[in-house]
């Protein structure tokens, strides 16, 4: 009960969600790039993780650790600004020891949230929701490529994508060095350690996004493509 009790044990399930979010970025990033490499391959790696089984069941663990992550986030941030009460208003001037990210997570959260909304619906609304209930059959749910080169085809949805990645980058930054901090896997020496670590895996897993979104829209100025927006 103390990790829904108390505000460590609150946290300690944010950084535990938040870790394991991070390893499905990065897992979610190299398939994508796989895209940039062999549409065929990547198809197929679509086709692998359609609606068998255990993709399902890996989907449903995904989006409770998703759900999980979010509550908490929410519940700390208003104990925390109940905890503060009318004190957070007094100092308007940030600490140069406070990251801009750290005060803002919640905005960034949103941001985030709404960018996985939107992404939801362009891709598993189309593909995995789409093969268990046959809402769509004009659409190949194992035809990732096609949706990929539909969607940043339109500059639209790449300019919001591209939103979408710097409010996740800011967002990882802060939070993965401090899970880390949180789980105790930290100490005075590995403090910037950690932190610098953090800001290049993340830099890497969002740098990976935005390549695939920009090469889908350059190769969409051939002809590849079709904005719909």
């Amino acid at each position: 009960m103390w990790l829904s009790n108390s505000s460590i044990g609150r946290k300690v399930v944010m950084s535990v969600t938040g870790l394991f979010l991070v390893l499905f970025l990065t897992f979610h990033m190299c398939m994508n790039l796989v895209a940039l490499i062999s549409p065929a391959g990547y198809n197929a790696v679509c086709q692998f993780l359609g609606a068998n089984w255990y993709a399902l069941i890996g989907t449903v663990v995904i989006a409770a650790g998703a759900v999980i992550h979010i509550i908490y986030a929410f519940w700390l941030t208003i104990q925390n600004r109940k905890a503060r009460g009318n004190d957070r208003y007094l100092v308007n001037v940030r600490p140069k020891s406070v990251e801009w990210a750290s005060q803002n997570m919640l905005v960034l959260g949103i941001i985030v949230v709404l960018g996985l909304a939107l992404h939801l619906f362009n891709f598993w609304y189309k593909m995995q929701l789409n093969e268990v209930i046959g809402h769509l059959p004009e659409v190949n749910p194992h035809d990732g490529i096609a949706l990929i080169r539909e969607t940043f085809s339109c500059p639209v949805y790449v300019v919001i994508y591209l939103i979408w990645f710097v409010a996740l980058w800011f967002h990882l930054t802060h939070g993965f060095w401090s899970a880390i901090q949180t789980l105790g896997i930290n100490n005075h020496v590995w403090f910037n350690r950690w932190k610098c670590i953090s800001n290049i895996f993340t830099t890497i897993i969002c740098l990976g996004f935005v390549a695939v979104a920009i090469s889908f829209y350059i190769m969409s100025l051939t002809g590849c493509g079709t904005c719909t927006l």
